[in-house]
């Protein structure tokens, strides 16, 4: 369960800055809502990072801290730096948000099977905050 953490871990950091990248370089008529959305993306992905570190640094183990590591594990796709349309926008952040449910829920599952019930709430509260997020975004393509 930890290298699965640590996987979840590597996604966030990369996505901290991926949203960044999104937030500073997003063009088109809702810029200013998809602005505002994506800077509270990428201070919960802090916020998510920390506490997951900490579940397993609780757990005894180390969580990745250095880039080199964090890029070696991470599956997240990265951006360059362009322009995105806000369309572009939503596609990419709820393609992330929904390959963050897959992994939260997986941990989830291991979690659950090892009785580690800290875990699976940390995790069913990601879940539960992705969902919304994906839902925000779909009223806004709608």
């Amino acid at each position: 369960m930890i290298k699965s953490l640590n996987l979840y871990v590597a996604n966030l950091a990369v996505l901290n800055v991926k949203f960044h990248n999104l937030h500073w370089n997003v063009v088109g008529p809702q810029f200013i809502p998809l602005h505002q959305f994506s800077e509270t993306a990428y201070e919960g992905f802090f916020e998510s990072y920390d506490a997951v570190a900490e579940l397993i640094k609780m757990r005894g183990e180390f969580p990745v801290g250095n880039l080199k590591e964090v890029l070696s594990l991470t599956t997240v796709k990265e951006l360059g730096n362009e322009s995105y349309t806000t369309s572009q926008m939503l596609s990419i952040m709820k393609e992330d948000f929904e390959g963050l449910i897959s992994l939260a829920t997986s941990i989830r599952g291991e979690a659950d099977a090892k009785n580690d019930f800290t875990v699976v709430a940390v995790m069913e509260d990601e879940i539960a905050k992705y969902e919304k997020h994906i839902w925000f975004i779909k009223s806004m393509q709608a």
